[in-house]
């Protein structure tokens, strides 16, 4: 964290990221805490919404937002694409489950394990340390980070090849194997909100498994062993050794979650394939109202859905008012991260007044 020069400065208690700054293991702690809390916001949220579904009626004109997502996979049809609400409660249970093992995990990195993997009596959590002057270091952890988004993808281009997903466009589930036409993939970077294909959303998941995993076994390797230096030169300055610290990392971490989590809202606000219209509702009109947002094409007030809006202007809306706020903040740090003194901004504009 930017100490503006006090190698000493102490932060209240609401900086949080300050007390992780240089503690690895307090570190992991709040990430496995805070994946206890997404888990039970989950499972908790799903069981709520599966009480007040009502199968007779349309579930795109209910406002739902977890149902939606677990209906578009697959989960709750029976075998002949008839929704029955078969494996929901399981899924939302078995999150309530993870939320507590997440919890416990969480709480014995902060109160049992040590504060910094550096002094951890196992080799290979030692590796985990954070040492911001240290790209290898940086680029380690980073490495395993893709190669589990990469077995993730895998994962679920398995699940729609296996077990299936729902298609809107035969209206039941079916099995659907990736189309791995990288002439494709490549075109459908600037049209994707309009893609109309299944096997080419696999197709693009089947990918990005492939670079992830690869990427991330490169950075691995190269973040645990000096070959880099030998053979590319000066490969530290490359990897950012300069720029390198907790501010520079939560500020590159806030752009990457700010740009998908808008890039999420107009995909869901749009797109029909991924977000059909029969578990989320129509799609979005974009209007300006105090600043940019969604709202529902269709009349909604039936009494039904939560304050007459769709669950796909609930989806987009939230992540594009998120993805704006992580993409402030990302330019927050990121000038903290290069040095500005904002402690000096309001002298300066004092100044200019008078």
């Amino acid at each position: 964290m930017q100490t503006y020069g006090n190698p000493d400065v102490t932060y209240d208690f609401w900086a949080g990221n300050s007390s992780v700054t240089n503690r690895s293991g307090r570190f992991i702690a709040s990430h496995a805490a805070h994946t206890g809390m997404i888990a039970f916001g989950a499972g908790s949220n799903t069981l709520f919404e599966f009480s007040r579904f009502d199968p007779s009626l349309p579930m795109g004109d209910q406002g739902l937002v977890f149902l939606p997502h677990l209906a578009s996979v697959g989960i709750g049809f029976d075998e002949a694409g008839v929704w029955t609400g078969a494996g929901v409660v399981t899924i939302a249970i078995v999150h309530l489950i993870l939320s507590m093992v997440y919890g416990a995990g969480g709480l014995m990195h902060a109160i049992y394990f040590p504060d910094d993997m550096q002094k951890s009596t196992i080799a290979q959590a030692r590796k985990f340390k954070l040492e911001w002057n240290n790209p290898d270091n940086q680029t380690f952890i980073l490495g395993h980070h893709l190669i589990l988004f990469g077995v993730a993808c895998i994962w679920f281009v398995e699940w729609a090849r296996i077990h299936g997903i729902y298609d809107p466009a035969v209206g039941a589930v079916r099995q659907v194997n990736y189309n791995l036409d990288l002439s494709m993939i490549w075109e459908r970077q600037v049209n994707f909100l309009r893609i109309d294909s299944l096997e080419d959303v696999m197709g693009g998941h089947a990918f990005l498994a492939f670079a992830e995993i690869t990427g991330g076994a490169f950075h691995v390797i190269a973040g645990s062993t000096k070959w880099e230096n030998k053979r590319l030169g000066n490969w530290s300055k490359f990897k950012g050794s300069e720029i390198l610290s907790a501010e520079a990392i939560l500020a590159f971490s806030l752009a990457g979650i700010g740009w998908m989590a808008i890039v999420a809202a107009f995909w869901c606000a749009t797109n029909t394939t991924v977000y059909p219209v029969e578990f989320y509702g129509e799609p979005l009109k974009q209007v300006f109202l105090i600043a940019p947002a969604f709202v529902d094409s269709v009349d909604y007030s039936n009494g039904i859905a939560p304050l007459a809006h769709s669950g796909r202007c609930y989806t987009a809306n939230f992540h594009y008012i998120a993805g704006f706020f992580a993409l402030q903040g990302h330019i927050w740090h990121a000038l903290r991260a290069m040095g500005y003194n904002f402690k000096d901004l309001g002298a300066k504009l004092r100044v200019a007044a008078s």
